[in-house]
């Protein structure tokens, strides 16, 4: 993912709030955010994550005419190919996302976003066989090109899929 412009807009941050149900007024009362810390207002800790519907090619997001496999399982009987989402014949999931915060994110910003591959390591499960974990690194940064946040998430792909036993 290389999102080359993600605007923060203060109506994005207000639903984006409502949606994960906080309902904190410095996301959207800017009279209150002037009493706080911060000192305007500001987008909730997670809200990068919504950069993803700026990327055109992000797998989960839905194109107009092309059949979508979704973020289910199998959501509109689109079969997964073989191999994809993960090693061997397993599957893959999201295990871990950590953000480290270097300024609060306010409307008006316009962000960028680039990924970088991150560290990789090996665990051997009881039931999956081998788990590959690795790490992404995305950095946001601000139309002035300084680093806002910095997201690491953390996948792992099973060697077989699970035993049903």
């Amino acid at each position: 993912m290389a999102i080359s412009k993600f605007p923060i807009e203060a109506g994005h941050i207000v639903l984006f709030a409502r949606a994960v149900g906080d309902d904190n007024p410095i996301y959207h009362d800017a009279d209150y955010a002037k009493t706080t810390e911060p000192g305007a207002t500001v987008a909730p800790p997670t809200f990068t994550m919504a950069s993803a519907q700026f990327d055109p090619d992000y797998p989960l997001r839905p194109k107009n005419g092309q059949t979508w496999f979704g973020s289910g399982k199998e959501p509109t009987g689109l079969q997964r190919k073989e191999g994809s989402g993960g090693g061997g014949g397993g599957g893959g999931l999201h295990a871990e996302q950590h953000f480290e915060y270097h300024r609060h994110i306010n409307p008006g910003d316009v962000l960028t976003a680039t990924v970088k591959p991150g560290k990789t390591w090996e665990k051997e499960g009881r039931r999956s066989g081998k788990l590959v974990f690795s790490e992404t690194v995305t950095e946001y940064r601000d139309q002035k090109g300084e680093l806002v946040i910095t997201a690491r998430g953390v996948g792992v792909r099973t060697e077989r899929p699970v035993d049903q036993n």
